[in-house]
């Protein structure tokens, strides 16, 4: 009998299997391992993830083993995500996904499953090699809760991963869920676009909540090669298991691809490989649906579904929490389930009454299909094979993806994985309280209590319940497509994409400064408009673009801000202070409209910039990338704003340069940070919370990993960057390199070929194998 590691789900991993992988780090830490087959290019992967962060591996593995409260303390935070996560273990949510045919879309496909053995078997190498106790990385040596891993404990963290922007991120409304105490009065749901607005604000999806990005697709027409060439700019959280990891992964003749992955992931998600770059920009689609349940009379854990009553499933979930006397104990709640998904509560939105519950369909809770297919789309050499396999395996959870082709073809997709909401369903099936906020906002609230509101299936869907490729908006183009985290209608302006389902996104409405200053950016080079030489890109001036730091509410209203504060040279705050206004005026009106390290008042614009800016002209559907552009002077809010920005800086200098305030801790090192807020109209996103009196000490989130790559005769080349760099390890040598290279606006050259990776000053090549 083979001897194997213990896990805490009770699993082996088998000690027989052998692993190869040589693995050759360049500058900056970046691993390019090259495999003869799958479960060995994971064993190389998982072991050089390990190397680098193994504490982020570990403690994702310890969230979704429902242990977080264990060993990282009982708040109701952690007690909510073991509860959630446990009773996935309890209902064997990932086990049954796992079950299916392996085909990559019923079941993850064989090559998937080596990926992920071989990764943990990577992980477990390295971990057996160091021992828990000799780590280096101070956040987790010697702790409990890193222990060996094995496949199902990485497919748990890649179902996380997929219902990041559902069922998780509504944690609590699921497990908080419980039905009214005996006697209470029934209460009605709010309608028109509160619940959307509690909902959104609940589940975290907006870029103040740390998820955005930016992408150009450059076709033939808008490059000086004429081949394509691809921007990607993902905003990401700094901290925490949801950073990007740089590799490159390569079976000789099979598959080949650079870029970036999740850390914990085994695969490439936005890269390139000879011939095809792309990346993902979040989406604006919702991925579940309410439905609303039809209580039977004096039972409010049973609902009628076709006229028959139907009973809740009833989940009593156990987990184990520290105790106030040092051991641990059980905390226990229920949860319920209905044949749509588990019931969900927010507060007066979406109350559990006497007569009404509401249930959420999160149509990603299925969907292991994402591994194969990002194995497929490092396959595809051109944007119409990624299409091919963005339709075949429809695996994208919650992004738009963007990419570019050595044939000069570019391309846009919201193929995004979306619930199955046609006009024809909600003209019937969504109840009057909820039809203007479906109309204004996207967000469904179906009718429970029949199968004609079920989601029904698309001929042409990968499964059923979510929407085929045929409902879905692309775009393949030879000058370019963008995408700033808006809808999918403005990813070129000439040619608008319209008629979508309102699930997936608005459309002719007005667009965030941050994706207007997108397209124009693409436009003033493509007319030399932008004092840059010439009318195409290259990937040294597609750089200087993406780190430009243009401030495009700045552009608009900046000097009319300055006219208006000087002729009013004090204002009434929020608070009703009166505040003097002399000093930000005069900061303002020498701002260099940028957010680099040296503009003085950047951080003055910004905090006046937190809220919507007002402005006096409509938005133009006919001219959507310039308009609305006028600030109201007349409105009496923005000098309030400008009043209100004043005060939440006191104590830091108006003309300080953005430098000396916003800045990156990496150990005792305060490395000065460039960029700013999306809600001010900077391209290049970086958010940071105002510590007051102090500056912005901590980047919570924005640009992590920037890829311009491009492709030509002797193969793809540009530039490339992880703004945090490659560990959160702070005794690695490569914890804080790359983030002193982007405070430079610098860059680290793509290494694709056998030639770049020999030439780079700084290679070390090592071989892992097992046994």
């Amino acid at each position: 009998m083979a001897t194997g590691v213990g896990t805490a789900s009770g699993q082996t991993t088998d000690s027989r299997l052998t692993y190869t992988a040589r693995t050759s780090r360049t500058s900056y830490g970046v691993p390019h391992i090259i495999a003869a087959n799958f479960a060995s290019l994971g064993f190389g992967a998982g072991y050089a993830q390990a190397e680098d962060n193994i504490c982020l591996i570990a403690e994702k593995a310890a969230m979704v083993d429902a242990t977080r409260s264990r060993y990282f303390g009982a708040d109701e935070e952690n007690l909510r995500s073991d509860v959630f996560f446990q009773k996935a273990k309890l209902d064997r949510v990932v086990e049954r996904l796992l079950a299916g045919t392996p085909n990559g879309v019923d079941a993850p496909s064989q090559e998937a499953r080596d990926l992920v053995r071989g990764f943990a078997a990577g992980y477990n190498d390295y971990l057996s090699k160091t021992g828990v106790a000799n780590l280096t990385d101070p956040q987790c040596r010697g702790k409990l809760w890193v222990r060996p891993l094995n496949e199902l404990d990485l497919w748990r963290t890649t179902w996380a991963t997929m219902i990041s922007s559902g069922s998780l991120a509504a944690l609590d409304a699921i497990v908080d869920a419980a039905p009214p105490p005996a006697g209470a009065s029934d209460r009605a749901p709010r309608s028109g676009t509160d619940v959307a607005d509690v909902v959104e604000k609940a589940m975290g999806r907006n870029e103040a909540n740390g998820l955005g990005s930016n992408a150009y697709g450059l076709g033939r027409e808008a490059t000086g090669n004429r081949a394509g060439m691809l921007l990607a700019n993902p905003h990401f959280p700094w901290d925490g298991p949801d950073r990007f990891y740089r590799m490159h992964l390569r079976i000789p003749g099979v598959y080949d691809v650079e870029g970036a992955s999740l850390v914990g992931d085994p695969i490439i998600q936005i890269g390139h490989n000879a011939s095809l770059g792309w990346t993902h920009t979040t989406s604006t689609a919702w991925r579940h649906v309410f439905h609303e349940l039809t209580l039977v009379p004096g039972d409010p854990t049973s609902y009628y579904y076709d006229g028959r009553p139907r009973k809740m499933t009833q989940r009593t979930v156990t987990v184990q929490a520290p105790t106030t006397t040092g051991g641990l104990g059980p905390v226990t709640r229920t949860m319920y389930d209905t044949l749509y998904g588990p019931v969900v509560v927010y507060s007066g939105e979406l109350p559990w009454t006497t007569t009404t519950a509401y249930a959420m369909t999160d149509i990603n809770a299925d969907n292991l299909r994402a591994l194969d297919g990002w194995l497929q789309m490092g396959r595809a050499r051109t944007v119409r094979d990624l299409k091919t396999v963005l339709d075949r395996y429809q695996f994208v959870p919650w992004n738009n993806t963007v990419a570019a082709d050595a044939n000069g073809e570019a391309l846009y997709g919201d193929h995004s994985v979306v619930p199955r909401v046609t006009d024809t369903l909600t003209a019937t099936c969504i109840p009057t309280p909820f039809k203007e906020m479906y109309k204004v906002t996207g967000l469904a609230v179906l009718d429970g209590s029949t199968s004609k509101c079920a989601l029904g299936a698309d001929p042409d869907a990968a499964v059923p319940g979510i929407l085929g490729p045929a409902h879905l908006p692309v775009l393949i183009r030879t000058d370019y497509v963008a995408n700033s985290n808006n809808s999918h209608w403005l990813a070129n302006p000439a040619q608008p994409l319209t008629g979508y389902p309102r699930i997936i996104g608005s459309e002719q409405t007005e667009r965030s400064l941050r994706t207007r200053l997108g397209v124009l950016q693409v436009q003033q080079r493509l007319t030399g408009s932008d004092g840059l030489p010439g009318t195409t890109f290259t990937t040294e001036n597609l750089w200087q673009v993406a780190f430009g730091n243009r401030v495009y509410a700045g552009e608009l209203v900046r000097d009319d801000l300055v006219a208006l504060c000087t002729a009013n040279p004090t204002a009434t705050a929020s608070n009703g202070a009166t505040v003097d206004l002399t000093e930000a005026c005069a900061a303002l009106r020498t701002w260099n409209l940028r957010v680099d390290l040296d503009s003085r008042g950047a951080h003055l614009f910004n905090e006046f910039a937190r809220g919507p800016i007002p402005f006096q002209d409509p938005f133009v559907v006919t001219d959507p990338v310039n308009t609305p552009r006028v600030l109201a002077k007349g409105n009496p809010r923005v000098l309030t704003a400008l009043a209100d920005a004043v005060q939440r800086l006191a104590g830091i200098p108006l003309d300080a340069p953005l430098g000396a305030i916003q800045t990156e801790p990496c150990g005792a090192e305060r490395i000065p940070i460039h960029g700013g807020p999306g809600s001010a109209g900077a391209f290049n996103v970086i958010s940071s919370t105002l510590e007051p009196g102090v500056g912005y000490p901590k980047v919570q989130h924005g640009t992590s990993f920037v890829m311009a790559v491009e492709f030509g005769a002797n193969g793809p080349a540009g530039r490339q960057i992880l703004a945090y760099s490659q560990s959160a390890n702070p005794n690695s040598p490569h914890y804080a390199d790359q983030t002193r290279l982007y405070s430079q606006k610098g860059w680290d050259t793509i290494k694709y070929t056998d030639t770049q990776i020999s030439a780079d000053p700084h290679l070390r090549t090592y071989t892992v194998r097992r046994p």
